[in-house]
């Protein structure tokens, strides 16, 4: 169950409990989410929002010493053991380098044109469960969204998640890294690294493409830059049947994902709106906001 009281100094709190060689009062915040990232020297420390993500955590340091045994460009575990504290995951990694400058789509697609020329890894890695967080972000919503369109995102889910399992993928299934953003990419001295590691899993490689796509239609991604990356990769997942299908799960998605942010956010249902009317609608050029 997730820690309500999840806050800034409970995480202070915990990263001192763990026993981690950073100075938890003193420690600068990075991020504070379903974990709490704290930088200070060379030093990076997450802190799991709950007890239920060790099993993640673990398996993302085991991520990152195959990707270093493997030569990808990576973030670096500094221990390779997660740290206990309350029962909150706590793991260590090499803090990188100031980035030069901001990632961009080629980039990313340099990066996943390596990991996906990999064979699997000697552990299992779970399946890409785009879908799986649909019922929790809803009941969350509560009665801040209309119930017919709770409803409505419930079907889409039912739908799509039975039509990609039936999907003839065009590349050969393996590791991906499942959230496959430039926002996961740093660009630092010696070119781009992959960062966040707690998404990877073993599925169509077509879902770690299918992100940018979407980025194109719906984010307001400059059409040269999805040249860019489709140039860098090699192929253009848009010309594969099934790339409907995998747009439309991570759609229904990200829709779902918004309303959780709803109660007491004019902003987030204001964008739950705009986003579920353009599904209604089956307008795939209605122009959506990062939130």
């Amino acid at each position: 169950m997730t820690d309500a009281a999840f806050t800034e100094q409970r995480a202070r709190e915990l990263l001192a409990a763990a026993g981690a060689p950073l100075p938890a009062a003193d420690a600068e915040l990075l991020a504070l989410g379903e974990n709490a990232v704290f930088a200070a020297g060379g030093l990076v420390a997450k802190v799991g929002r709950e007890a239920s993500l060790l099993e993640r955590a673990r398996r993302e340091l085991r991520i990152a010493a195959w990707l270093a045994e493997s030569d990808i460009p990576a973030v670096r575990a500094a221990e390779t053991e997660v740290l206990l504290a309350d029962g909150h995951p706590v793991t260590l990694w090499h803090r990188l380098p100031a980035p030069e400058r901001p990632a961009r789509p080629a980039d990313l697609a340099e990066l996943l044109r390596l990991v996906h020329a990999l064979p699997a890894p000697g552990f299992e890695l779970p399946r890409r469960d785009l879908l799986g967080g649909v019922e929790r972000w809803l009941r969350l919503a509560g009665d801040a969204i209309d119930p017919a369109d709770a409803d409505y995102l419930r079907e889409r889910r039912d739908g799509f998640a039975a039509a990609a399992a039936a999907l003839t993928p065009h590349l050969s299934p393996g590791p991906i890294h499942g959230d496959a953003l430039p926002r996961n990419v740093h660009i630092g001295p010696d070119g781009p690294v992959l960062v966040d590691l707690e998404t990877f899993a073993g599925d169509l490689r077509e879902h770690d493409l299918v992100v940018t796509a979407l980025s194109l239609d719906r984010y307001g991604l400059d059409p040269e830059e999805y040249h860019a990356f489709v140039h860098t990769y090699g192929w253009d997942v848009r010309e594969w049947a099934g790339c409907a299908v995998l747009r439309g799960a991570r759609e229904t998605a990200s829709c779902a994902w918004v309303a959780q942010h709803a109660p007491g956010n004019p902003a987030a249902r204001a964008e739950f709106g705009r986003r579920v009317a353009s599904l209604r609608e089956g307008d795939p050029a209605v122009r959506w906001y990062p939130f």
